[in-house]
């Protein structure tokens, strides 16, 4: 059996990011353990010693937060706050990010600020590990006050409410949660003072999305310099712009590594040693370190956000056992990562922006290549309409990098006045995500015809090794024929191959 990944305190970031990209199971640190259960016992005792009213524990909730309830009511609190909030609409949340908001919302809860049952938390580790992932919606969460509503479909089956995926012969269903934890003899969970507030409160739906995405990024990254430097050779592009001397006179690390990158990767290039007829080559090659590389550095603040987040506690109120304090604050707001997702957002899509213009030049006529990169032009169309697709979903990009951030809206009788809209910001960043794989692939089919222009010169190892394999899933381009295919194809081919990254 596969050695679990302990979760809580003190772990690797790059083995937990394998650990979550290779699907390895998950248990929970000792130490966690420990702080999980000093603060429910700290709470339990707090609660039967004082009758102070402390927000969301022995109170409602937002705007009725002044409103006291009785003792004897606590659990029910708790279950009516995970049914009345459950109020998500729209597309299902992927299966893969919402496993990365079970262990995110576990990670938050293993601190023991949040004072919840320890079986709560173990019951989602039980979640994630056994495939049993609650059905949660894209819309409903403002940012602010936690990621409310995903978080409430999240946390329903926990108590055999809602719904969740199961896999039946290697495929996702939808079934009823009170039917799958009888299937597995689990009880449903009975949730203690506070225990759905810490479940519902917290920017582990912002947060996942974002861990996703750096996730690929990283491998995007990679192969966006690779596809690039496939297309500089298919286009007889010179090599100097990414002499290390250059790039180190401006000193930004993202442009830095790129440049080196290239050279790398172009190192043992046939092409790239053949006079140059040009002086300059277009923006689009000539400034690839420079774009590709700010791009780079954005990621990796974004990276650094979303580890920040993910070490924090971000629910409300916070319980503190060794100062003897429960406080009532507002870490669930989610503008650090609104700001960085919407940021994100902006930095992949520029990696699509360069490489739709690397595509119109390669189809252009220009430079030995034949217009369309097809051998009968006229009759055949070639990779006219391609280029097309690239430059409709760089426009939908651009229109999906209108920050979200920037927006909020007044909500829970103006209690909840100001919120980061960074699910929105989320959700949004993941579709810049999937249209730059498209754009990549649209890029790569052309370079890759292009270069069978310019046979028998060959480009690097590296790159006749990858364009050998490609060529297995994707023909050159003969005569017209379904390209549609070819761009799914390409798509998958680039997804398959996960390039180490930065």
């Amino acid at each position: 059996m596969e050695t679990p990944f302990e979760i809580g305190f003190n772990f690797g970031y790059n083995d937990f990011f394998n650990a979550i990209r290779l699907e390895q199971p998950m248990k929970l640190h000792a130490e966690a353990v420990t702080c999980i259960e000093k603060g429910r016992k700290y709470l339990d005792q707090k609660l039967k010693n004082s009758d102070e009213a402390f927000y969301g524990i022995n109170t409602g909730f937002g705007s009725l937060c002044n409103t006291v309830v009785s003792k004897d009511d606590l659990s029910k609190l708790q279950e009516n706050l995970l049914l009345s909030h459950a109020c998500g609409t729209g597309a299902h949340v992927p299966q893969h990010i919402v496993k990365l908001m079970l262990v995110l919302k576990v990670q938050g809860l293993s601190y023991g600020f949040s004072a919840v049952q320890l079986q709560t938390v173990q019951r989602l580790l039980d979640f994630y590990n056994h495939d049993i992932v609650p059905v949660v919606f894209e819309q409903g969460s403002l940012g602010a006050s936690g990621d409310l509503a995903p978080l409430a479909h999240m946390a329903l089956p926990l108590i055999g409410k809602g719904r969740v995926w199961v896999k039946e012969n290697g495929t996702y269903v939808i079934k009823e949660a009170a039917e799958v934890l009888k299937e597995k003899g689990w009880e449903p969970i009975i949730l203690q003072a506070k225990e759905g507030l810490a479940l519902i409160n917290g920017t582990q739906f912002m947060n996942a999305y974002a861990l996703h995405i750096i996730i690929e990024s990283a491998s995007l990254s990679a192969w966006a310099n690779v596809i690039a430097s496939a297309s500089i050779d298919a286009f007889n592009c010179r090599l100097e712009p990414f002499t290390d001397l250059v790039h180190k006179a401006r000193g930004h690390a993202g442009q830095i590594a790129v440049a080196d990158n290239i050279r790398k990767i172009l190192g043992d290039s046939k092409i790239a040693l053949e006079p140059k007829t040009s002086v300059q080559d277009p923006y689009a090659f000539r400034c690839i370190p420079q774009v590709h590389g700010a791009s780079r550095d954005v990621v990796a603040f974004a990276k650094v956000t979303m580890i920040t987040e993910l070490e924090s506690v971000t629910d409300n109120p916070l319980v503190f056992p060794d100062e003897d304090k429960i406080i009532s604050g507002g870490n669930f707001h989610g503008q650090p990562l609104a700001l960085a997702l919407d940021f994100l957002a902006i930095a992949l899509a520029e990696w699509g922006s360069i490489s739709e213009r690397r595509t119109y030049q390669l189809i252009s006529g220009q430079r030995g290549l034949p217009p369309f990169l097809t051998t009968n032009p006229g009759l055949n169309s070639g990779f006219m309409i391609p280029q097309y697709t690239a430059a409709g979903i760089v426009s939908q990009n651009k229109q999906l990098c209108t920050p979200a951030v920037v927006d909020s809206i007044v909500s829970s009788n103006g209690q909840e006045d100001h919120v980061s809209m960074g699910a929105n910001a989320a959700t949004k960043a993941l579709r810049v995500l999937e249209n730059v794989y498209t754009i990549l692939g649209i890029e790569l089919m052309c370079a890759a015809q292009a270069l069978e222009f310019r046979k028998p010169l060959k480009s690097s190892e590296m790159i006749e090794t990858i364009l050998e394999d490609y060529r297995e899933v994707v023909p050159k381009l003969e005569e017209d024929r379904f390209l549609h295919d070819d761009i799914i194809a390409s798509v998958a081919f680039i997804k398959s191959k996960y390039l180490p990254g930065f």
